[in-house]
């Protein structure tokens, strides 16, 4: 029977297997800045100009100069004559003269001679146009500057930064309507086992649908990559070898679900040796659910065998799939998991030196949020679609007690 190698802590594996993996040169390729959400940046954005490109007002009020509100109260206001309205969408050419006020909305560009904006609830028009203000305003109070958000020349965004929506409205605030992204990375999925049939057909006794592939895909996709599905393999060494040959040539890293336990029938780790160099890195992580799971890279290309179990395949896939593509990527943003505080209903165990996943159910509370954990046998995947979040119990942990306040990846 094949053995696990040394059981190894999960981020001392993660950290040995991406350093085998090289170092990226993805391809470029042009995409719509519209459709470019979740891609990587290849070149340094630089501003091609000063953003705002005119002094702007931040409040509906007046523009004004400072010194003429000087003193201002409730008890003696400073009266100005309104003069005017700065046009919203034009160049506001009306100077603010002493002694006067000009109307200024949102947005609008500040007139000439005028330094700050009193806002519009701290005054009261009286008659047609005489302006009652009730507290004093300092220079550019209430104003933008020119270039005071960027100034021309900035790095505004660096390449290998994960494209997200506050970027998208930055690019459009330049014009930039392409971008130069990274090709995302063609990530080869596999299924294997005598037991798994296609979702589309109607097991037999003994036999199973296939839900790795699917919710593999999935995440692939999420985390930026490219899945391409292959059909199932069944348990022979050869026709394994064939289709993980395959889509090792075929792709830029490789995904493999079963197959990966310490029995008899196990085949992948002996035919990922059989792919490249350096090879298995990995035979097992000191982490519960996900112990079986093989690590390698075989020429260049990271491939990861799975544990079946639907909820391995998520907790496993989260430490080491999810790097490896964004390492692919040549994305150099950090990886944030979102997280939030919750506080356990039960007492959850756990084995000293062992990391645990345990899937819980998050509830709303008048004191926060309570996490429910749910104690499962992790091939059954709707355990897994009852849990909205995911406790980590660390190696050096022996549990966590109900009442506990914990910390919560969200899922």
């Amino acid at each position: 029977m094949p053995q696990y190698l040394k059981l190894q802590p999960p981020l001392i594996a993660r950290d040995h297997f991406l350093l085998q993996i090289p170092a990226p040169h993805p391809e470029i390729e042009t995409c719509a800045t519209s459709d470019s959400l979740g891609r990587i940046l290849s070149e340094d954005l630089f501003a091609p100009h000063p953003l705002p490109q005119f002094s702007r007002s931040t409040v509906d009020g007046y523009a004004v100069r400072s010194a003429e509100t000087n003193g201002a109260s409730d008890s003696l206001p400073a009266i100005l004559r309104l003069a005017g309205e700065a046009p919203m969408g034009k160049v506001a050419k009306q100077p603010v003269l002493s002694g006067e006020a000009i109307l200024i909305h949102t947005g609008g560009m500040v007139p000439p001679e005028a330094d700050a904006v009193v806002m519009l609830e701290q005054t009261q028009l009286t008659g047609t146009d005489n302006l009652e203000i009730f507290r004093p305003v300092a220079i550019n109070e209430n104003i933008i500057q020119i270039g005071e958000d960027v100034q021309t020349g900035d790095l505004v965004i660096p390449a290998g930064r994960r494209i997200r929506p506050v970027e998208i409205g930055g690019l459009m605030s330049f014009g930039v309507i392409h971008v130069r992204v990274h090709r995302a990375p063609r990530v080869g999925i596999l299924s294997s086992g005598d037991e798994i049939v296609s979702p589309h057909e109607s097991p037999q006794p003994g036999q199973v649908r296939d839900i790795n592939t699917a919710t593999m895909s999935a995440i692939v996709r999420e985390s930026g990559g490219v899945p391409v599905d292959y059909p199932i393999i069944p348990d022979d060494p050869e026709a394994l070898f064939e289709a993980v040959s395959r889509a090792h040539a075929e792709n830029d890293m490789v995904l493999i679900t079963a197959g990966s336990s310490a029995s008899s029938r196990d085949l992948t780790s002996e035919v990922v040796a059989r792919l490249g160099k350096p090879g298995v890195l990995v035979h097992g992580v000191n982490v519960r659910p996900g112990k079986p799971t093989i690590l390698a890279v075989c020429d260049g290309k990271p491939v990861i065998g799975l544990p079946g179990n639907p909820v391995s395949a998520l907790v496993i896939s989260g430490l080491f799939a999810r790097p490896a593509i964004h390492k692919l990527l040549g994305c150099t943003d950090p990886v944030y998991h979102p997280a939030i505080s919750a506080r356990l209903t039960a007492t959850v165990s756990s084995l000293a030196g062992r990391e645990d996943w345990v899937p819980v159910v998050l509830q709303p509370s008048n004191q926060g949020y309570l996490a429910e954990p749910i104690f499962f046998k992790s091939n059954l995947i709707f355990n897994l679609v009852r849990a909205n979040g995911l406790l980590h119990i660390e190696a050096d942990a022996t549990g966590l007690a109900a009442g506990e306040v914990a910390s919560i990846e969200i899922l």
